[in-house]
């Protein structure tokens, strides 16, 4: 499992700009069985992304295609994380 944290770059209306574009992403990745689950950060900095990846190399590629990163208002950081518990009903995040 990977964690991609974002962190914004641009002001907030550039970032909002791109808003559609990366809820559409989101929305498709997950379709795709690929992202688990995505929220803000608070203070609203940037956010976080929980996917699923067969490889590093996969999962990078998966977060630079995000339309934040693309686009230039936001980096992201890939995250590795291999979870040793998950509580009852999250067995599937286990690898």
């Amino acid at each position: 499992m990977f964690v991609f944290s974002l962190k914004y770059t641009a002001p907030l209306e550039d970032v909002d700009a791109l808003m559609s574009d990366h809820v559409a992403w989101l929305k498709a990745q997950h379709e795709a069985g690929h992202l688990i689950a995505w929220g803000r950060k608070v203070p609203r900095e940037g956010g976080l992304i929980m996917a699923h990846a067969p490889d590093r190399e996969t999962a990078e590629e998966l977060a630079a295609s995000d339309p934040f990163v693309k686009g230039g208002v936001a980096t992201v950081e890939v995250i590795e994380f291999s979870p040793s518990f998950v509580a009852p009903g999250l067995e599937g995040l286990q690898g």
